[in-house]
């Protein structure tokens, strides 16, 4: 079997979890014996494409094409920021060249709708893993300018106050007369229509999809419920690449106070502000905090971070950490802390801190609600509330029975490996080809 895996970034530069994803899914297939390859977007401002470079390497054992444009100089960026023209002319090409048996996307941000429409009149079985609300949400994550998270349904008029709330003189306006400034979008129009347009292209594309695969069932639901679906709509758990590794590599190095982690993406909708929040909330809970991330791939709100954790000699700043220093990171934490302000979907971070009996506190909702269990493998508190979150952070230490409980349940969770994931992915293409 031949397989095009498409995805919006890639490592070593992007190392978020579809870039991951789409590696471990490539390793995995050519593993078994079939043969994969990657397509990426490496840079959207190349002024030096004309209009579309690429190029061909190898990483880690997979081959990858990343394609290079600058999407400023397009026709309508806007448009083309979810139908990409150039993309989706590059690709017709490549399925040309290759033939590969089947296209299957990851995510859809950056290669945009235009691939799969490539991949669809070439007449190849297509699949789309959905990896966030791309399809639904110009932004991703359904959290609007202002910061409130937005619900279904989908409402072209909301999104377009949202677009042109990026602009910091409509959101003040905004703030100061809301009904004013929804009047003033509805008869303004042209971005009403480029999101009622979005919405009815994307969902046609979706439409025609062979199938759609959701790593947690919030989000398949979440799809349906907003009337984007494609043929085939399943709910399928990505695995971790720990396996089920020994007890003994799992005991944690005793420490006299609590340690808290967070690993992941220094980012505004991440939420680690109200982790940091909470923490400092609480100036005489021994415990100690340890944020692992990339700063500089958010640095203005990493030095947000930095200066707010200033003084507070229990909150650590550890920088970007590599996947292979995971185990040894999570055995020296007690409990890892999700505060993300968006859905989520999946989390790695969750399914990895289970992997390594480690108990988490979660936002209580979306993906992440889905994940934890309250009071049984972890906590949950009111998403963005960061005294909730303080006050599940006191009961971890005036409950001496409490973290063994929920280390405990962390322990009887069972979280899917990658071969798993990978024995149900290839039984999901053939019963396509």
């Amino acid at each position: 079997m031949k397989v095009l895996i498409g995805v919006h970034h890639f490592p070593p530069v992007y190392r978020g979890g579809a870039e991951w994803r789409a590696h471990r899914l490539a390793s995995a297939l050519q593993e078994a014996g079939h043969e994969a390859s990657v397509i990426c977007v490496e840079r959207i401002d190349d002024a030096q494409a004309a209009p579309l470079a690429y190029a061909d390497e190898v990483f880690e054992g997979v081959a990858v094409r990343r394609l290079s444009f600058d999407l400023g100089a397009a026709p309508d960026p806007l448009h083309w920021e979810y139908d990409n023209l150039w993309v989706g002319e590059h690709l017709r090409q490549v399925f040309d060249e290759r033939k590969p048996d089947l296209f299957h996307l990851i995510g859809g941000y950056l290669l945009t709708g235009s691939a799969l429409r490539a991949a669809q009149q070439a007449g190849l079985p297509t699949v789309v893993t959905l990896t966030d609300f791309w399809f639904l949400c110009r932004r991703f994550s359904m959290l609007r300018t202002d910061g409130a998270i937005s619900t279904l349904p989908i409402d072209p008029l909301r999104c377009a106050r949202c677009l042109g709330e990026e602009k910091r003189r409509f959101r003040w306006l905004g703030k100061l007369a809301p009904g004013l400034m929804t009047h003033y979008w509805r008869q303004e129009g042209r971005n009403v229509n480029y999101f009622t347009q979005r919405r009815d292209d994307l969902t046609q594309l979706l439409a025609a999809t062979d199938l759609a695969i959701a790593p947690s069932r919030f989000l398949r639901d979440f799809y349906i419920q907003a009337g984007m679906t494609a043929r085939r709509m399943e709910f399928l758990r990505q695995g971790h690449k720990f396996g089920h590794l020994p007890r003994h590599t799992l005991i944690k190095t005793p420490a006299g106070r609590l340690r808290i982690g967070y690993l992941g993406q220094l980012a505004p909708l991440k939420g680690v502000h109200v982790l940091i929040d909470a923490v400092r909330s609480l100036p005489s809970l021994p415990v100690d905090l340890f944020l692992y991330g990339d700063s500089q791939l958010h640095s203005a709100y990493s030095a947000k971070l930095q200066s707010q954790a200033d003084g507070d000699e229990r909150i650590h700043l550890m920088g970007q950490y590599e996947r292979r220093q995971l185990t040894s990171i999570l055995c020296n934490l007690d409990v890892t802390v999700v505060p993300s302000l968006w859905y989520e979907n999946s989390p790695n971070v969750i399914l990895e801190a289970f992997a390594h009996d480690t108990p988490v506190i979660a936002a209580n909702f979306g993906g992440m609600a889905e994940l934890v269990e309250d009071e049984s493998n972890g906590l949950h508190f009111a998403v963005g509330n960061a005294s909730d979150l303080a006050r599940q952070l006191q009961r971890l230490v005036e409950d001496s029975t409490l973290l063994p409980r929920l280390t405990e349940g962390a322990v009887k969770t069972s979280t899917p490996t990658v071969a798993e994931e990978m024995t149900k992915i290839l039984a999901l293409y053939q019963s396509l080809l």
